[in-house]
């Protein structure tokens, strides 16, 4: 899909994508075309920009997950997200498609995450150790299929493959994750974890900004997504 397709929000500050599956969001050792290459080329070629586009990254999303990401226009727009980042400023929420249901519909998991830097891989483990960062979110069921169900997940903490490992310690697998205990990929090499709605104050306008980001177009997405958003 073109990249114009995928803004969700821009200003003179901000500019909010919609990623897809695989899509890394800044580059990595593998050398491979990234959005935030994507992006600075529509700014280029949209505002007749010379020489190097400015683009800054004030947060990641892991390569198989879809759904928001927010990228600064400006330095200064830059170093205000960066703090809105590390502190309690910014709300996110995500949808994730898994194989089981939990004990209860809706709760709040509270684990401290190690990570693997290794193997790129967090556990998830009940009791603080040695290394470990506590983790907390909150889910809730939205919505069920045969063999699969939606969950809505608000993130209080922001650690290394959080929601993933987090769920995975309940024994919930995300539907093609198999990093983390799915039993088969998915075609298109993603898993089904997208990063739904992010809600802030603009950096410089100092306004509330809520942003949606539609779900992939794939039919489990559209079976199980509530058919009034």
């Amino acid at each position: 899909m073109d990249i114009k397709q995928r803004i969700l929000f821009e200003d003179n500050h901000l500019i909010i994508i919609n990623k897809v599956c695989g899509e890394l969001v800044q580059g990595d050792q593998t050398g491979d075309q990234t959005l935030a290459d994507l992006v600075k080329d529509y700014l280029k070629v949209t505002y007749q920009k010379q020489g190097n586009v400015y683009l800054g990254i004030p947060h990641r999303l892991d390569r198989p997950t879809s759904g928001i990401v927010v990228y600064a226009k400006t330095e200064k727009a830059l170093i205000r997200l960066n703090e809105l980042f590390k502190g309690s400023g910014v709300q996110k929420t995500y949808w994730a498609i898994v194989d089981a249901l939990p004990n209860q519909e809706e709760g709040t998991l509270v684990h401290y995450i190690i990570r693997n830097t290794k193997a790129n891989k967090s556990v998830a483990l009940p009791v603080e150790k040695k290394g470990g960062k506590l983790a907390k979110l909150d889910y809730r069921l939205i919505s069920t299929s045969k063999n699969y169900f939606l969950l809505e997940i608000a993130l209080h903490t922001g650690r290394h493959h959080q929601i993933r490992a987090q769920l995975a310690a309940l024994g919930l697998h995300i539907k093609g994750d198999l990093k983390y205990g799915a039993k088969r990929s998915n075609p298109d090499g993603g898993i089904c974890l997208h990063a739904r709605s992010i809600s802030f104050v603009h950096p410089v306008k100092k306004e509330k900004i809520s942003v949606i980001a539609p779900p992939p177009e794939d039919t489990l997405w559209e079976a199980l997504a509530p058919k009034s958003e």
